[in-house]
């Protein structure tokens, strides 16, 4: 079980290095940077850089001249990645050992697996389909269901005792909270997609205006391609707003419900949770500056980079909360919408 649980540790953080590397690749705008999967212009190894390899690669892809430091960018990406479904696919072979299902259920590190398989897929669709919103959204919420798996394993695979400190109130506002940020983040990645980021250039207002000209209708269609409607026509700036305006509305419902939360366990007393609702405060401050400063410095990419950590470390936080509550409150028989969740990741410590 050692290698195991530093397999685990392993695959956690390069979960983590994956998205942050996902969301520079598609903020630099080399999300393209390859025609072809999963290779790069042919080459599985490196990118064409000899003479007669680019030449090559322009016979073979006349309208898509080789960028090589686009290219690179893309196949760093997805080195990086295929390591780390290699590293899942490790865990699950371990987790199948007569040895280890004794102590822990394969079911979750196998169910990984195919979850990986999914994100492969998704990659080579986002390139051949050409950056379809719906497919790149999608792929960043696969990255993100990755990594919370990776962590759900390790948190539920801490020994736990009951505490009374947390009660039925606290852990659905824990739930809440977790639910609001998992919409948040596919409102984010939906507003990444669709290049929107910078639709609503100033702030608190947007346009100038509490309330802007907005298309809802065309702006949550999810079938048509990148800056089309789903008859094909140029996607109205208005749609754009929608989506701009309704992720700005979902980081006020995020930050109410974290919010509260963070309070609700700054109150228990206990010093433990106290830590969590510090960190969690913490994490939801940064969020928000680093939101507001996407929008009034431009989208840096820095900053823009930072902003997709940002969601991916206050995701993780507020799972591990929500597993640690469910967890110490087990053995009181509590009832709660992610109880099965909760034990059927128990099951893997």
């Amino acid at each position: 079980m050692r290698l195991y649980r530093r397999l685990l540790l392993v695959a956690t953080l390069l979960a983590f290095a994956v998205i942050a590397l996902g969301a520079y690749v598609r903020l630099s705008d080399a999300g393209l940077g390859c025609p072809d999967w999963p290779g790069c212009y042919g080459h599985w190894l490196g990118i064409p850089d000899a003479p007669h390899e680019q030449h090559a690669a322009a016979q073979a892809y006349p309208d898509r001249p080789l960028d090589t430091g686009k290219a690179w960018k893309e196949m760093l990406h997805r080195y990086l990645a295929g390591t780390l479904g290699l590293l899942i696919l490790a865990l699950s072979i371990l987790a199948w050992r007569k040895e280890s299902r004794s102590l822990q259920s394969p079911t979750m590190p196998t169910a990984l697996l195919g979850i990986v398989g999914l994100q492969a897929a998704l990659g080579m669709w986002t390139v051949t389909l050409l950056l379809k919103p719906v497919i790149v959204t999608l792929h960043l919420i696969g990255g993100m269901t990755t990594l919370s798996i990776l962590v759900g394993m390790s948190v539920a695979g801490r020994k736990a005792t009951p505490d009374n400190a947390i009660g039925p109130r606290t852990r659905r506002l824990a739930f809440a909270a977790l639910l609001a940020i998992v919409i948040q983040i596919a409102l984010g990645g939906w507003v990444s997609s669709n290049y929107a980021a910078l639709a609503c250039p100033d702030f608190p207002t947007c346009q100038g205006q509490w309330q802007p000209e907005m298309d809802f209708t065309h702006a949550f269609s999810l079938h048509r391609e990148l800056g089309e409607t789903s008859d094909g026509q140029l996607l109205p700036y208005a749609a754009l707003t929608a989506i701009h305006w309704s992720h700005r509305l979902g980081a006020v419902l995020v930050t109410l419900m974290a919010g509260l939360l963070a309070l609700a366990l700054f109150k228990t007393g206990k010093r433990n949770w106290q830590l969590w609702g510090g960190l969690l405060a913490f994490l939801l401050l940064a969020q928000l500056s680093l939101g507001i400063a996407n929008v009034l410095l431009g989208l840096p990419l820095v900053i823009a980079v930072a902003h997709n950590l940002g969601a991916a470390l206050l995701l993780t936080a507020t799972l591990a909360i929500n597993l640690r509550m469910y967890g110490l409150n087990h053995e009181n028989h509590v009832t709660s919408p992610v109880r099965s969740a909760s034990e059927a990741l128990d099951a893997t410590g």
